[in-house]
């Protein structure tokens, strides 16, 4: 072969090569993509124990509810003899019905309704806000109103000066006194400092500022809108609060209208078998209670499905929120 087509052939032949190269690493790319093959044997042991150790232990948090369930809207006889373990037998809704038909529940669930939506859309503005000016350096003595509003974390006056107060601000019987008071919480306000100072950066208020904006300007056009995750996660813990508090009924309030529906629901629920003797009384006809059958303890896990379900139903919507807000505003970067 002549010195010419030895020299013609080299390039094809490294073309050659360099594309069986090329098709060399692109199948490595595509065979390790993915990482279980990647992975020892122990590894994947690891692996499979860890993912059927969590599969347990949603099993252990999901299954107390799932229990109360399905006993709720089982045959309560059949629920009394500890018969219902994981699935409903004899289905009826009859219980929750006759909860709801007890006197003032409609009414207490108005209330809860309107403390719970008030509550929290007071607790999250206060609280945002507060937050936003514990960061701004320009602010007046910033460090002694952050300071004093933490060390209301650690110090109460306790129960009888809180009454005492309430007293004085004539919040006793009032409707102010389920809002008022959870309007401003240090521990919100500690979560939106750390979220603002680790995710927003000073670059925007200043170039904000620069602009001709105001304190309101950035806090509601720059600031707030990118808070999404720590409100959220400011929401939930205030809803779940709102909702399930009665401890603030019993002790402030002595009005009818304006107790809620935990403390109604609680007061039934201590007097659970008087309350199914009611029912008893004032449901159907003697076929239909002999099939429902109502009973001390389907009174009380019809209440305690009635208080926990809202909460339940709302959570899963918001935990994509709650669980970025809680981690970025907890830990500053």
């Amino acid at each position: 072969m002549s010195a010419q087509a030895v020299s013609a052939a080299a390039p094809l032949a490294g073309k050659k090569t360099a594309r069986k190269g090329l098709f060399a690493a692109k199948a490595g790319r595509k065979s390790s993509r993915n990482p279980m093959d990647q992975l020892s044997a122990g590894e994947k042991v690891f692996n499979v124990c860890n993912t059927i150790f969590m599969l347990f232990m949603a099993f252990i948090c999901f299954y107390p509810f799932w229990y109360i369930f399905v006993n709720t809207i089982s045959n309560n006889k059949m629920s009394a003899d500890g018969e219902i373990l994981f699935w409903p037998k004899g289905i009826h809704f009859d219980n929750y019905r006759t909860i709801f038909e007890l006197p003032g529940i409609a009414h207490a669930t108005l209330v809860s309704v309107l403390r719970t939506v008030i509550g929290t859309v007071l607790c999250v503005a206060v609280s945002a806000f507060l937050g936003f000016m514990m960061t701004q350096v320009k602010m007046a003595h910033r460090q002694f109103v952050y300071r004093f509003f933490v060390a209301t974390m650690y110090v109460n006056a306790g129960l009888i000066p809180g009454y005492l107060l309430f007293n004085y601000l004539g919040l006793l019987d009032n409707f102010l006194v389920y809002v008022i008071p959870g309007a401003v919480s240090a521990f919100n306000i500690v979560l939106v400092k750390t979220y603002v100072e680790s995710s927003i950066p000073q670059s925007l208020q200043e170039a904000a500022e620069i602009d001709g904006a105001g304190t309101w300007t950035v806090f509601f056009k720059i600031a707030l809108p990118l808070m999404g995750p720590i409100l959220a996660t400011l929401a939930i813990f205030s809803a779940v609060g709102q909702w399930n508090s009665f401890m603030d009924t019993v002790l402030y309030v002595t009005d009818d209208k304006l107790q809620t529906l935990q403390y109604v629901l609680y007061r039934y629920l201590s007097q659970a078998q008087a309350m199914a003797n009611i029912m008893a009384q004032s449901g159907g006809d003697a076929s239909s209670m002999a099939a429902t059958g109502v009973t001390a303890q389907s009174v009380k896990l019809t209440v305690t499905m009635v208080t926990v379900l809202p909460i339940f139903i709302v959570y899963p919507f918001m935990q994509k929120y709650f669980v970025k807000g809680i981690t970025i505003g907890a830990v500053k970067g």
